[in-house]
């Protein structure tokens, strides 16, 4: 679970009685939430609240980077660029001929990759004549295209917060609309998980392919972050970066977003929450009569590659002229596993906030560092995945007294059990940041529907409170020491060219 993604204002009140409050407002929250389920498998969350006239829509669907086919990474994030483009009816002059134009191209296209295919036997003259047709073939495609239509509805219609994100674990898109503005949401929002249609695929493969670029190839804390993941996950499709690597981002075709559209986004795999102004009867007649058109399809399968345990200490570097960062990482369980509530205690104590360990020690006291933090689960929690830390030395200290530093601690950390005020302070901390966003109808659309996928109910984001009220000390200091183990440990840090050492003396 990710702590700080939760909450309920029960900041200041004693733990005992932050327990009993929690049950009494999931049951007087529950009395304005109606949950039902299409007989494709869609399930909808509803939540009504009448304060303003106005509707966040939340849909989430079960599948992201984790499920990239091999030699595809990429294509699940390629895919949400593509439901932003329409549908055979939304964003075409001539959906006709727009359907013809764009076969055309896929036909050029394998033309061009039958004569690459040929390797140092492929003709040089032939290639460039076959890429000058799919260039025409693209531009006529392209001609029949009314440049973001979709989103222009959307926002012509008071819309707002218009976005979607790829990670490892789902793909989610959501946004907010006038209240008399629900049943369009229903329109459009069916009709691109209905019939989709992947125009400017290319262009869009050639956007994302940038993003790469910028992100993580011109990024020193991207490039840092995807090697340290290459090197703690060796098996486990983890490690891949929901981007996608570089060479299978160049050669997605529209046949591998139609084959991942086909296989994951299927109703039975979609979670859509609405919270807002709304009446429940009425949007469970609206999915009916819109999301009830889609075909139910069978489940698509989880990964059921497992990552070998680690056996030993594994150490990268990165190149960088860049401020130096280290990396260091340990495997851990994920989301479902017992001890899940007290890697977030740990992190917590360890580095949450000026009172927290790491801090004090390595920023205010030593001052050795700039940051010294930590993540509880990276890169997902679907699947076990990683516990982090990082940290940036401050000027004049190095990586290697940081590292030094931060082993000292973690030997503390799990030789002295924390004190009960200690424990106490960052449980108080936790549940003051436990629900933030429930302050807002789009921060309850999002958990509403992330904890029903990810929990099997979304009154997980009450009873999380009392998973984190039971951690103890004990639990505190036993899984540091289980798994705060060199051997399960993987870091990666950057270093400084030596031109860039040189000039700096």
């Amino acid at each position: 679970m990710k702590i700080n993604s939760l909450l309920i204002r029960l900041a200041v009140v004693p733990l005992a009685v932050a327990v009993t409050l929690a049950a009494q407002d999931l049951r007087e929250f529950e009395k304005h939430v109606t949950e039902f389920t299409l007989a494709n498998g869609l399930h909808f969350i509803v939540l009504e609240r009448h304060q303003a006239p106005v509707v966040s829509f939340h849909t989430y669907v079960n599948a992201g980077s984790v499920d990239d086919p091999k030699g595809k990474t990429g294509v699940a994030h390629m895919f949400e660029h593509m439901a932003f483009k329409g549908t055979d009816s939304i964003g075409s002059t001539d959906p006709v001929a727009e359907k013809a134009a764009l076969a055309d191209v896929e036909r050029r296209y394998d033309q061009l990759e039958a004569e690459q295919n040929k390797l140092e036997k492929a003709n040089s003259i032939r290639l460039k004549a076959l890429r000058e047709a799919l260039d025409a073939a693209i531009d006529k495609a392209d001609s029949y295209t009314i440049d973001n239509l979709y989103p222009r509805i959307i926002e012509e219609n008071g819309g707002v917060g218009m976005n979607a994100e790829t990670s490892e674990d789902s793909t989610k898109y959501f946004y907010n609309f006038p209240a008399n503005r629900v049943e369009l949401w229903f329109y459009l929002e069916s009709a691109r998980f209905l019939k989709p249609v992947p125009r400017q695929f290319y262009k869009e493969r050639s956007v994302v392919r940038e993003e790469r670029r910028m992100r993580t190839e011109s990024d020193p804390q991207g490039k840092l972050f995807e090697q340290l993941l290459a090197a703690a996950l060796t098996a486990h499709p983890y490690r891949n970066p929901p981007v996608g690597w570089a060479s299978d981002i160049e050669n997605l075709r529209v046949q591998d977003a139609r084959d991942f559209f086909a296989r994951y986004y299927v109703a039975g795999n979609i979670t859509i929450s609405i919270v807002g102004d709304v009446d429940a009867k009425r949007m469970k007649a609206l999915a009916e009569e819109y999301f009830g058109r889609i075909p139910k399809r069978p489940l698509p399968p989880l990964v059921t590659t497992v990552e070998p345990e680690q056996e030993g200490p594994r150490r990268v570097e990165v190149q960088s002229p860049a401020q130096p960062i280290e990396l260091l990482a340990y495997h851990r369980p994920d989301q479902n596993d017992k001890d899940d509530p007290a890697f977030d205690v740990v992190a917590s104590l360890l580095s949450g906030g000026r009172t927290s360990i790491l801090y004090k020690d390595m920023v205010r006291d030593k001052q050795i560092a700039l940051a010294a933090g930590t993540d509880a689960t990276i890169p997902g929690g679907k699947y076990p995945g990683l516990f982090l830390f990082y940290l940036v030395p401050a000027q004049g200290h190095t990586l290697a007294e940081n590292e030094k530093e931060l082993d000292a601690q973690l030997a503390k950390f799990q030789q002295e059990k924390v004190d009960d005020a200690s424990l106490a302070r960052v449980k108080t901390k936790t549940r003051a940041g436990l629900i933030r966003q429930l302050d807002s109808n789009s921060g309850l659309a999002q958990l509403l529907a992330t904890y029903h996928v990810n929990y099997g109910d979304w009154r997980k984001l009450f009873t999380a409170i009392e998973d984190i009220d039971k951690v103890t000390v004990d639990d505190v200091q036993r899984v540091a020491k289980k798994y705060f183990t060199p051997e399960n440990r993987t870091i990666a840090q950057t270093y400084q060219p030596a031109a860039v050492k040189e000039g700096g003396k």
